[in-house]
């Protein structure tokens, strides 16, 4: 799986969610893959910050239809758009592209945010590799290496680092209080570094979600 992300956006994407008051600190989050509207039949995602407040949302969106899902929206806790998730059609490697929410208004939109697909289609790999996009003057956009994962997505042990090698965010499986009683793989924990983008992050696990 590769990830092209247009760097001449990262503020845009970075500037979608409030930025916590201790911002040197890791960010913990408990991943829910349910509907925060809880209506029958809803798929959807709910994301717990560690004070207990609904950090992220997907609402519009059921599993069980994978190749009808037509557009995805990451919203924050209130309900806000902060940006929209496509399938490309007929992608042998179940390519998915990001926008912002003003450029999914758009009938055709061209403007993606990142674009990320399964590192393999010969094969079930659970590597996946990051590039990153820089555009340099009016030249296409070169891509740089960005981030890489390690682990299993499907199992809940996952990591995500960056191209020097540092931890950017940890999937693991969730425990219930001090019994270290493991959860099941629906409720999972998502801890995500200092100064990384909580929105991108979360954006990428949904796309996992849908590839896996």
């Amino acid at each position: 799986m590769q990830v092209h992300y247009t760097e001449s956006r990262r503020e845009a994407a970075e500037s979608s969610i409030e930025r916590p008051k201790n911002i040197d600190k890791p960010r913990a989050f408990t991943v829910w893959r349910k509907s925060s509207m809880g209506f029958q039949g809803t798929d959807g995602f709910s994301v717990f910050d560690d004070s207990g407040m609904l950090a992220f949302r997907v609402d519009n969106y059921s599993r069980r239809q994978k190749y009808l899902t037509k557009e995805i929206v990451l919203m924050d806790g209130a309900g806000k758009p902060l940006l929209c998730l496509r399938p490309r059609i007929m992608s042998l490697r179940d390519r998915w592209n990001a926008y912002e929410v003003a450029e999914c208004r758009k009938k055709q939109p061209t403007s993606k945010l990142f674009s990320m697909r399964r590192y393999s289609m010969l094969q079930n790999v659970d590597k996946a590799e990051v590039s990153l996009a820089k555009l340099e003057d009016d030249s296409k956009p070169k891509l740089v290496p960005g981030f890489r994962t390690e682990g299993c997505f499907e199992k809940r042990s996952c990591k995500i680092y960056n191209c020097k090698g540092e931890e950017v965010a940890q999937i693991s499986r969730k425990t219930s209080g001090n019994a270290s009683v493991l959860l099941g793989n629906d409720v999972f924990s998502l801890v995500i570094r200092p100064g990384f983008d909580c929105t991108l992050v979360m954006a990428f696990v949904i796309v996992l979600d849908r590839i896996r």
